[in-house]
């Protein structure tokens, strides 16, 4: 299971030009999407007391947040996905799940979670059977992602965040959200062994330093 560094900076609107402008200078836009931007919408689990959400905020060292994820609400491609958090470096596990078996979770039925072929579909089913974790919010923004192949570096910027209570909307492309934050943006820089200097030079804002910023989190002050 191969961990990787993740550091995320809260910037300003004025900030993301700026980085945006200099990203594209250096490295070069993901595939996917238009020119590298698109739209995710994150189904997150969590249990009733909110386990996975307190851990977050008290800086639990080791913990893993499930979610299932869509692009540009397209319900045809849909991943199941968990993300563990280890001593600052984290790792992400996922698998392609069908949209029938996914409103399936979303009207309670796990039946047929157990005898699943996947793996990380039937971790899911022990986290919900044994330890009751259920669908609690969805969260969705916008992307815009940039790679630079040394270091297997990833650099993004997340904005417009947005939640909806009502998970079972889940799958509709009309899903009614509301915004949780202002104008900020989010910068999320990944990397494997080591981060090459041309990309931190050009992610440096000065004045704002790395934060434990939780899109999950910031979307949970509606409930």
């Amino acid at each position: 299971m191969k961990f990787r560094h993740e550091m995320k900076i809260e910037i300003s609107k004025a900030d993301f030009f700026e980085l945006r402008m200099r990203l594209g200078a250096v490295m070069k836009r993901d595939e996917n999407g238009e020119n590298g931007k698109y739209e995710i919408r994150s189904l997150y689990f969590d249990t009733a007391d909110d386990r996975a959400l307190m851990e977050k905020i008290d800086g639990v060292n080791k913990r893993e947040k499930y979610r299932i994820r869509l692009y540009n609400r397209n319900a045809d491609f849909i991943k199941l996905e968990v993300k563990r958090k280890i001593a600052g470096l984290t790792n992400k596990e996922s698998c392609v799940i069908d949209r029938k078996r996914v409103q399936a979770i979303l009207d309670g039925d796990t039946a047929w979670m157990p005898l699943h072929e996947t793996e990380l579909i039937r971790n899911l089913y022990d986290k919900m059977k044994y330890e009751s974790f259920w669908p609690k919010t969805i969260v969705e923004y916008t992307r815009e992602a940039f790679l630079y192949d040394a270091g297997n570096v990833r650099v993004t910027l997340d904005y417009d965040i947005r939640t909806g209570m009502q998970v079972k909307d889940f799958l509709k492309s009309d899903a009614i959200t509301v915004p949780v934050w202002d104008d900020r943006i989010l910068l999320e820089v990944k990397w494997d062994e080591f981060l090459p200097d041309i990309v931190r030079d050009a992610v440096r804002i000065d004045g704002r330093g790395a934060g434990a910023f939780s899109k999950y989190a910031q979307a949970r002050i509606y409930g």
